[in-house]
């Protein structure tokens, strides 16, 4: 796949990232307070860098597990198809869960993977996404808490990526594609 040119503008900055997390980790912390043992559930592969953040702000017994689904592989736009290629280790049935997501765009990732886990009998599933695009949704989902809430703009940085790169940006940018002269 060749890639386009393309500049990244900064659109959430790092520091804004963490405060944010702080604020929405007391959120969770009330909304799960007594529990024995959270089960934090990342989506794979964007959400790996946020749930880190997350669970460190949590004074909570937590225990992180992973599931790898998609509906883009390198792709900008969504194939509407969601394949999971990784699937949980752990039990989650009579479990409280919490299903950390990158970013709800279309929705059909999300709402996959909810179907998916509820299946299993959780005690009580959540969600919390770290971005929202609602200008792009087709499936009738919200998360339980958001981080920000975006425009329709293709954005990469604190772990979400374009064509598997700038995972590593500390902050949220948006790609701008440079026009060929």
């Amino acid at each position: 796949m060749s890639e386009r040119p393309y500049v990244i503008d900064q659109m959430i900055s790092a520091k804004s990232i963490a405060a944010r997390i702080e604020d929405l980790s007391r959120e969770i912390q009330a909304e799960y307070d007594g529990t024995d043992k959270l089960i934090v559930v990342g989506l794979l592969r964007g959400s790996f860098v946020f749930i880190a953040d997350l669970v460190r702000e949590l004074d909570l017994p937590v225990e992180v597990d992973f599931l790898e689904a998609s509906s883009y592989g390198n792709a900008m736009e969504s194939s509407r198809e969601v394949r999971i290629f990784k699937d949980l280790r752990g039990e989650i049935e009579g479990r409280d869960v919490l299903v950390v997501e990158d970013i709800v765009d279309t929705g059909h990732t999300l709402t996959h993977v909810l179907h998916l886990l509820k299946a299993r009998n959780p005690a009580k599933i959540k969600t919390i996404a770290l971005l929202d695009k609602p200008s792009r949704r087709e499936a009738d989902i919200a998360a339980d808490w958001i981080g920000f809430s975006i425009p329709d703009e293709f954005v990469v940085g604190y772990g979400i990526d374009y064509a598997q790169r700038n995972r590593n940006l500390p902050f949220i940018g948006k790609v701008r594609f440079v026009e060929d002269s």
